[in-house]
Order: C-alpha cells, then sequence, then structure tokens
C-alpha cells in the first residue's frame, strides 16, 4: 500500500512503481481544463460548493480520476485535508499497484 499526495517534483525516467506513483501524484496536482491536449485531465477544483459536499465529490472525483488515467493504481482510500475556507482541498490517496501491470 502506498501513500500519495500531489505532486510537487517530477522525477524524469521514473519507472515501474515509481512511475505509477508519479502519475498518479500529477493527476492529483492537475486541475481539470489546465492541460491544453487533454482538457479533461486533472481534477474538478469545484468552487462554490459547501465544503462537506466538496469532499464528497472530491473523493469521487480523485477515485474517478485515477481510474481514468492510471489504471495500474488501485485507489484503497482517499482522505481530503485542507481549509475549505481559505479555498485549498488536499487529497491524500492510498493506492496498491496492480501487479500485472509492471
Amino acid at each position: 500500500m502506498y501513500e500519495v499526495e500531489p505532486m510537487k517534483n517530477i522525477k524524469f525516467g521514473a519507472t515501474g512503481v515509481e512511475e505509477i506513483l508519479q502519475n498518479v501524484a500529477f493527476v492529483l496536482a492537475t486541475p481539470i481544463m489546465s492541460c491544453p491536449l487533454d482538457r479533461e485531465f486533472g481534477l474538478d477544483t469545484g468552487i462554490d460548493e459547501p465544503i462537506q459536499i466538496r469532499k464528497a465529490k472530491y473523493v469521487h472525483d480523485v477515485t474517478e480520476a485515477i481510474g481514468n488515467f492510471e489504471p495500474r493504481a488501485i485507489v484503497k482510500s482517499v482522505e481530503v485535508q485542507g481549509d475549505g475556507l481559505a479555498g485549498k482541498l488536499v487529497p491524500r490517496v492510498r493506492v496498491s499497484i496492480n501487479d500485472e501491470s509492471i
């Protein structure tokens, strides 16, 4: 089981499990509509919603995005931290890796 947070640094040349975890971190760090050639890539930032509703939707969005963009990672749990009043939610995701895909 691995814990992943939004990406802060890129390690070029990552392979295997490290590559998969880095891809998950990249998905977590990318707002939807910010990738020019793939506008659906990333997560919906969902402003203007009550914090409890946004957190619940965020868990769904994180799970769906990882399933779509990095299917080698299997989401086990999503914890949303941060300050909704400041407009900053940070997901912490626990994933396992599909061993057959490595």
